[in-house]
């Protein structure tokens, strides 16, 4: 049988609309689990653009499904996410570099924990207004994570964050 080996990026999209086609309680989870074995992938990304911006962190469209999209973000050493909570479940890996997860106390924004995010780490989480975080490069190395969201990518700016500081 002659087998045709799959980019790795296809590999991975496939992974994940499986895990899109199931139930939406729990989805996150079952869509972290399918990033997780291509996240330290070295070819992952080979072959695509998906360059930073000295001044925020940037996202580039990888795939786009039936109400979700995959994205990669770029993060420059420095940059971070607003503090925010999700308006659409998402999961997330890191593909390359470190980033740090602070999360925070609805309310007050009083910070209760924090993470190291390492390559092959996940995190993810339903929609949920009181589940409070921020990601940041507190390192000298550029890092790029992969993010799975409950919500077309034209919708994001709308649909996405509740930004709260």
């Amino acid at each position: 049988m002659n087998m045709i080996a799959r980019r790795p990026l296809d590999a991975m999209l496939g992974a994940i609309a499986d895990a899109v086609a199931t139930p939406l309680e729990g989805r996150e989870k079952r869509v972290a689990a399918a990033l997780a074995p291509h996240l330290q992938d070295p070819l992952l990304l080979a072959g695509l653009e998906c360059p930073g911006c000295d001044t925020r962190y940037t996202r580039h469209l990888l795939h786009e499904g039936d109400g979700y999209a995959v994205v990669a973000l770029v993060w420059r050493p420095g940059q971070m996410s607003p503090v925010h909570a999700h308006k659409a479940w998402c999961a997330l890996g890191i593909h390359q570099g470190i980033l740090t997860e602070h999360f925070y106390e609805a309310g007050t924004l009083r910070p209760t924990a924090l993470h190291l995010r390492l390559p092959g780490d996940l995190s993810h989480g339903p929609a949920c207004d009181h589940m409070i975080h921020r990601l940041a490069n507190c390192c000298a190395e550029t890092a790029v994570s992969i993010h799975v969201y409950g919500t077309a990518f034209e919708r994001m700016a709308e649909d996405l964050n509740l930004v709260l500081a």
